[in-house]
């Protein structure tokens, strides 16, 4: 039976190829290079985590889940592994040549092999001061029950043997303690140069000094690490909250079941082989040989120091509406504003919840929070607002995925503090970004906050693009006080999604009104008119929606989409009336953002959404998409979308065949939509200055090399 669809999990790891590409890619900055290498292997281990861990399930119940898939999970996952080990060749050139590179810095990473004299003694020292009391070494051949393995952690395994005799060995195992002490050692060297040891050859070298009173005299081993089935079991006890249930999944993920091993290819086959038994695993999981060095994902955080003065990074700027000598709050109550992060400053989010936490007239703020800063000013400025006497209420889902203990932590002080904690809904994770602040003049209630496609975290603004629509809109206000009563009262209270008039919330209404939009080009397109869809998210693999636009294809709508990451979608197809154009960009910031828009007979419609085209977004989360209304914003929001759309850098067509192809460029003109996006954004900002010259900020902080 021939595909309808790209298969999900496929489609993601086409994706980490890009990010791959990124690694590859001799013009990106060496320590950006590094870096993502550390992120595509974090995706990966990611991916098995869940993914892989899913099929691995769904095998278990064998037929019984055929009517979900177009094909076998058992296929699905051989077809996984051929890719990966294909990846995981394509990790091992790139990080050679990575390493050459930085040779040619006079950077050098070398292993307990490569010590000079004066480093040899440095290691033996810092070993004996600093790591020595962190590492346990375990006799596995002597403990009746294996231990349970970390998850995120990497392990020595060592053979202790004889040199005169093969036949006497020892197996053990030491856990790398790179989450206390980090992964790299920076050792002394010659003037001018960087020499760099990881902190697993800083325990290799010492290994005779662990072991010396065993009476071995020869000491080998080789790095391997494992990963769990990370799926948070909630068990159906109605006894327990749905925080004691998540509490007790956290305790279960540690010793979920192993569903990949990795493992340097050099090991000793009889330890690898004893190691697979002791653990449970057979050749039919995904065993994946690499070469020396794993848990790339600390790479991630490779030490800057040793990198000359990197060119400077393109700073946020103010939105030029917000640079001027007033409150946050007396503008948004004037006017719409978008913030489009990372270029736009995230700071008037913080300045809008500190600004409703002391003024007299406010009276409640509700928000809702999905992945926040380890520091987070947004929720310092909440337990301001609680202090000075407002009603807080803080929605605080505590299943985003690898989120839940920070959050579980951070629902404990915002209870402490006297915070209103919802915790979400048992049966959907509320994934809509959302703020509503109330506030009380003259007998007067004003109602203003946010609807935003990203997280209020303020770290990953720096790193993300996203939208995020400051607004006292009335309409749109009165439809997000309409989602806070159902998340505060959600039983039998689906009806306050249902009468929302201006926002599109998701379970309830966003797959049919995309529908009826996409039906609407459609008619269009057989009447002869213009008709046009243009789609930007991070993901589109939902069955229905893209049947949906295959039909709107073979009518003739024109139809162009901006996917980072999975792309279910087959984009070619002779039989359709108007051609597909579908693009990946991945750069130095992630893509974060949802748009869709729609032509609408020339009137266009245009929404910024949390809701990624998914069946877990349109029917299992609470979401929320919003119009956008002023036209000033709607200009910026397709300008923005040309520019991306014209990148010929680091945009990918995305083909049936994922061949991860850049984007042809036609002529001598280069575009790099993000710095392209930059340059945009803060030429309306140079352009409000000229016309409003009473503005404190200066051009500096837009690096020269972006202007030129």
């Amino acid at each position: 039976m021939k595909r309808h669809t790209i298969v999900r999990d496929i489609s993601w790891l086409s994706f980490n190829g890009r990010v791959l590409q990124e690694a590859a890619d001799p013009t990106v900055p060496l320590r950006e290079r590094i870096r993502f290498l550390g992120i595509f292997s974090n995706n990966l281990d990611e991916f098995f985590r869940v993914r892989v861990a899913t099929l691995k399930r769904m095998l278990e119940l064998d037929k019984k889940v055929k009517m979900h898939l177009e094909e076998s999970p058992a296929k699905i996952i051989d077809e996984i592994q051929m890719i990966v080990l294909r990846q995981q060749s394509e990790f091992n050139r790139i990080w050679e040549n990575v390493l050459g590179e930085l040779e040619k810095e006079k950077i050098f990473l070398v292993s307990e092999k490569g010590l000079n004299r004066e480093q040899r003694v440095f290691v033996q020292r810092y070993f004996e001061e600093e790591v020595r009391s962190n590492t346990v070494p375990l006799m596995i051949e002597s403990i009746q029950q294996f231990p349970i393995l970390r998850e995120k952690s990497i392990f020595l395994a060592v053979m202790l043997s004889k040199k005169d005799t093969a036949y006497d060995h020892k197996y053990a195992l030491i856990e790398v303690p790179s989450k206390l002490m980090g992964r790299f050692v920076l050792l002394p060297s010659a003037p001018g140069e960087h020499t760099i040891i990881l902190l697993e050859d800083v325990i290799r070298f010492n290994l005779p000094s662990i072991f010396s009173y065993f009476g071995y005299d020869k000491c080998e081993s080789w790095i391997f690490k494992v990963t769990r089935d990370a799926e948070i079991d909630m068990d159906t006890d109605v006894a327990d909250s749905i925080t004691q249930k998540i509490e007790k999944g956290l305790k279960n993920r540690r010793k979920g079941k192993p569903v990949r091993l990795v493992y340097d290819k050099e090991i000793d086959p009889g330890l690898l082989e004893y190691l697979m038994r002791r653990m449970s695993i057979t050749k039919k999981d995904n065993l994946i040989p690499g070469g020396r060095v794993h848990n790339f994902r600390h790479f991630m955080d490779f030490p800057d120091a040793v990198f000359p003065k990197a060119a400077q990074r393109r700073k946020p700027f103010q939105h030029p509406l917000l640079t001027y000598s007033r409150r946050v709050t007396d503008i948004v109550l004037e006017k719409d504003i978008m913030l489009n992060f990372p270029y736009h400053s995230f700071s008037p989010v913080i300045d809008l919840l500190r600004e409703a936490a002391i003024d007299p007239d406010v009276l409640s703020i509700k928000i809702t929070c999905y992945r926040l800063a380890s520091n987070s000013k947004v929720i310092n400025a909440l337990l301001n607002a609680v202090r000075n006497g407002k009603q807080v209420t803080v929605m605080l889902e505590l299943r985003a995925r690898f989120d839940e203990e920070a959050n579980l932590e951070w629902k404990e002080r915002l209870e402490d503090d006297g915070v209103k904690v919802l915790i979400g809904l048992p049966d959907m994770k509320v994934h809509a970004k959302l703020c509503l602040i109330k506030k009380r003049v003259q007998n007067k209630t004003l109602l203003y906050g946010f609807v935003s496609t990203g997280n209020l975290n303020e770290k990953t603004a720096r790193l993300y693009g996203d939208h995020c629509l400051l607004t006292a809109n009335s309409a749109v206000m009165a439809d997000v006080s309409r989602i806070f009563s159902f998340l505060e009262k959600p039983k039998g209270r689906l009806h306050s999604l249902r009468s929302c008039k201006t926002l599109i919330p998701c379970p309830t209404c966003l797959r049919v009104e995309l529908i009826k939009m996409i039906d609407h080009e459609i008619k269009l397109a057989k009447n002869k008119k213009p008709a046009s869809i243009l789609l930007k998210m991070n993901s589109l693999s939902d069955e229905q929606l893209i049947e949906k636009l295959y039909e709107a294809a073979q009518e003739g709508v024109k139809l162009t989409m901006i996917v980072r990451g999975i792309f279910c979608m087959f984009s070619e197809n002779k039989k359709w009336a108007e051609p597909v154009t579908a693009i990946s960009i991945v750069d130095q910031y992630l893509e974060h953002a949802r748009v869709f828009v729609f032509g609408n007979e020339g009137d266009e419609k245009i929404f910024i959404s949390s809701a990624d085209l998914m069946v877990r977004n349109l029917d299992h989360r609470v979401e929320a998409t919003c119009p956008i209304f002023d036209e000033n914003i709607k200009h910026i929001i397709k300008r923005m979308l040309d520019i991306q759309l014209s990148d010929n850098v680091k945009a990918r067509t995305l083909d049936n065949d994922l061949r991860n192809e850049y984007v042809k460029k036609e002529g001598d003109k280069t575009v790099r939509s993000q710095i392209e996006i930059y340059n945009y954004l803060f030429s309306v900002k140079q352009q409000d200055q000229k016309a409003n010259p009473t503005t404190s900020e200066t051009l500096t902080e837009i690096p020269i090399s972006l202007i030129n």
